[in-house]
């Protein structure tokens, strides 16, 4: 009976040690670490090379932009030259050599025509139009005219001139004439006295209805208007450039001396004068003496 347990008891153990030996398995716990290794440096060389072609892109742009830079500095040199040159130059002697170089042209046009026997105003004359050579016409009377009043002949005639002069030198202000004009319309039109009529095509025009707004010989509206501080400002300043031309004439005619008596009315009458005393002063001293001090009968 004894036998039989023991017999039964080393049978289990038996039993129990074939449960608990496992079974030969592969050693697959290489494959995994392996593979993480590849990815790893699969990642590094990725990272390498993006980080290579990061360089190299930024590489470029710095080329490109000393290029840039480079060529920036060059210009800006060259234009430095070119604007101190011409500040440099005197803008008179340009005019001088271009007036110069235009008359050379035409002399040396002149000269090839009438070798060739045809007749240069008429060839000349192929380049303007009927209107242009009217105006040129015009343009040349005018300056005739004007090259044959510069003699003193009354001071009426001389004060026509220099009001001529100052209208042409006057710049008026369209701007603000439209405006005011604009302004004084709306006012009107407010008050009654203008009646804006329509007409059939559109435009409009403007009614005087108890003919006081447009100007006649009997309006006085133009007591009213007032000039702002610029223009009285611009009519002062012109008003002293005025004096002080007509005070330095005025010294020249003199010679510099403000108490010396003006014996002529002009430059040609001044220099007449002058070769008069060159030639018979030293035979008249004696009358001028007596005359100054007021001894002469």
């Amino acid at each position: 009976m004894v036998r039989t347990r023991n017999a039964d008891k080393s049978a289990k153990d038996e039993a129990s040690q074939e449960q608990f030996i496992e079974p030969p398995t592969e050693n697959t716990s290489e494959s995994p670490v392996a593979t993480s290794e590849d990815k790893a440096e699969t990642r590094t060389d990725e990272t390498k090379d993006d980080a290579a072609s990061k360089a190299r892109e930024r590489m470029n742009r710095f080329k490109a932009l000393q290029a840039r830079a480079k060529n920036a500095t060059e210009r800006n040199l060259k234009e430095t030259a070119a604007e101190s040159q011409r500040l440099t130059t005197d803008p008179a002697l340009l005019n001088t050599l271009s007036r110069k170089h235009a008359f050379a042209s035409h002399n040396l046009l002149k000269a090839d025509t009438e070798a060739e026997g045809e007749d240069f105003e008429r060839k000349r004359a192929w380049d303007w139009t009927v209107d242009e050579s009217e105006k040129w016409d015009r343009r040349m009377e005018k300056k005739q005219r004007h090259r044959d009043d510069v003699a003193f002949q009354d001071y009426t005639q001389d004060a026509r001139k220099i009001y001529k002069r100052q209208l042409r030198e006057m710049a008026p202000n369209l701007e603000s004439y439209e405006k005011d004009k604009l302004a004084a319309i709306e006012r009107a039109a407010a008050n009654g006295d203008l009646e804006i009529v329509e007409t059939e095509d559109g435009e409009m025009i403007a009614i005087d209805k108890n003919g006081s707004f447009y100007s006649t010989a009997d309006s006085t509206g133009f007591t009213e208007s007032k000039p702002d501080r610029a223009a009285v400002d611009r009519l002062v300043n012109d008003i002293q450039k005025a004096e002080e031309v007509r005070l330095k004439k005025r010294k020249e005619r003199r010679g510099g001396d403000d108490d010396a008596d003006v014996t002529y009315i002009n430059e040609k009458n001044r220099q007449f004068n002058q070769k008069l005393a060159r030639f018979y002063n030293k035979y008249t001293t004696e009358i001028r003496d007596s005359f100054e001090r007021g001894t002469m009968i």
